[in-house]
């Protein structure tokens, strides 16, 4: 993946984050002590943070850092407990029917 990809990412995440906590951008900057045109730059993808303004952006909207640098959606198998794998794996080896039920019962399917 190349800087500019990787930019992009976490651009993408940024806005979300703030988009989901209600926070405009100069909120963010101020709460966390940063310069706004820094957060601004890596909320349009043209400078990536370091690791440890990662780790910060990361405690600040309760996340883990994945959260900030995959792609959205994209959650690596380590970060799932033992029970949600196992989860997984019941459900991957269920009936059609008996996923059904789960998907209705979870209110993703009507």
């Amino acid at each position: 993946m190349t800087n500019e990809e990787y930019g992009k990412i976490v651009a993408k995440n940024l806005k979300r984050l703030a988009y989901q906590t209600g926070k405009t951008q100069v909120e963010i900057a101020k709460e966390l002590g940063i310069n706004n045109a820094t957060l601004s730059a890596w909320m349009n993808g043209t400078r990536i943070p370091k690791m440890d303004k990662i780790d910060m952006l990361a405690n600040y909207f309760n996340v883990t850092r994945n959260e900030i640098m995959m792609p959205y959606g994209m959650v690596p198998l380590e970060s799932f407990t033992a029970f949600e794998r196992n989860i997984i794996m019941a459900y991957r080896n269920a009936s059609q029917e008996r996923k059904d039920s789960v998907l209705l019962l979870l209110g993703l399917k009507e």
